[in-house]
């Protein structure tokens, strides 16, 4: 059951927030300046109001999410730290004595309750009212272009995760003990991802079952990382074709098997509109949306700045 969050609870030891942590703190001051209500309000029907117990905030748990992206460790790593650093626990608006969630419950939340949520475009629409409110944008033109994203069921992509992750649980173990380079399992030297998952469940197990070298903070944060990687990979992957995704070209002799990401901007580098279509969809027809996004945002468009790709008769006639 889900009830309304509930601010900072005071305490006899909330003075410590004052003192420990600096006003020119980034996790202050993006509590100072950003009101996260509006998650509460897109998630609410995500929960049930009459029956079962109290849930978690939306609203603390989609703050352990940005501390988790912010500072790139893992579910387990993220509550973890909450619950000793004091900036993470001001941030999440809890009291100093305040106990830490189970990391279940934010890889759940991660998982099921954000599932099928809009939340690129409700991100950026907080993103765009906050700047304008705050001065920060001041031109009338946007800049239009599109990114390239893999399809997730592609064996390039999770493998380059899985692989990127390996590295790093290597290079730092390595850094604090040289003579495990001649102990780790193999390295796997193909892009079959079911050689890939295995050895990096080997490689996790190796260095897991070393108490004294897995316990180092800075192994046991990459270590985390990898087994946060396999564990996603494992729930996510499907040997079946991504039945979305299409087949694009970067140019005439160079392909790519997924999404674009076709996006609007200011000349101050704020985003403000987003749309993601299949990889053989052209840039130009998505220039109407991206414009209307903007529009709804909260933008003035007097210019629309883009490359020939936006260029056909209509965009034309409607950029005039």
């Amino acid at each position: 059951m889900l009830v309304q969050q509930q601010k900072l609870q005071l305490s006899s030891y909330s003075d410590l927030y004052d003192l420990v942590i600096p006003k020119d703190n980034l996790l202050r001051k993006i509590n100072e300046l950003i009101d996260f209500t509006f998650v509460y309000d897109e998630l609410v029907e995500k929960y049930c109001h009459n029956n079962g117990r109290n849930a978690e905030s939306p609203i603390r748990m989609f703050k352990y999410l940005l501390l988790k992206t912010i500072y790139n460790i893992s579910d387990v790593d993220v509550v973890e730290r909450s619950g000793y650093d004091m900036s993470f626990k001001y941030f999440l608006e809890m009291t100093p004595e305040d106990e830490v969630i189970n990391p279940s419950s934010l890889t759940k939340f991660r998982k099921l309750r954000l599932k099928d949520t809009d939340l690129l475009n409700l991100l950026i629409s907080k993103t765009v009212s906050i700047a304008i409110e705050k001065g920060i944008i001041q031109s009338k033109s946007i800049i239009v272009d599109a990114t390239h994203t893999l399809s997730r069921s592609n064996p390039i992509s999770p493998i380059d995760v899985l692989k990127e992750r390996a590295k790093q649980v290597r290079k730092v173990v390595y850094s604090v003990n040289q003579v495990k380079q001649g102990s780790l399992p193999p390295k796997n030297e193909n892009n079959d991802l079911s050689s890939e998952l295995d050895y990096c469940d080997k490689l996790e197990k190796e260095i897991g079952s070393g108490l004294a070298l897995s316990s180092l903070p800075k192994v046991k944060e990459k270590l985390n990382l990898l087994k946060e990687a396999i564990e996603d990979t494992k729930d996510h992957y499907t040997l079946s074709k991504d039945t979305d995704a299409r087949t694009g070209h970067k140019s005439s002799d160079s392909s790519f098997f997924g999404f674009k990401t076709h996006i609007a901007i200011t000349e101050e580098r704020i985003i403000t509109a987003a749309t993601i279509t299949s990889a053989e969809k052209g840039d130009g027809p998505q220039l109407p949306e991206l414009l209307k996004i903007s529009k709804q945002n909260g933008i003035q468009v007097n210019t629309i700045i883009g490359d020939t790709a936006y260029s056909g008769k209509e965009n034309l006639k409607l950029s005039k």
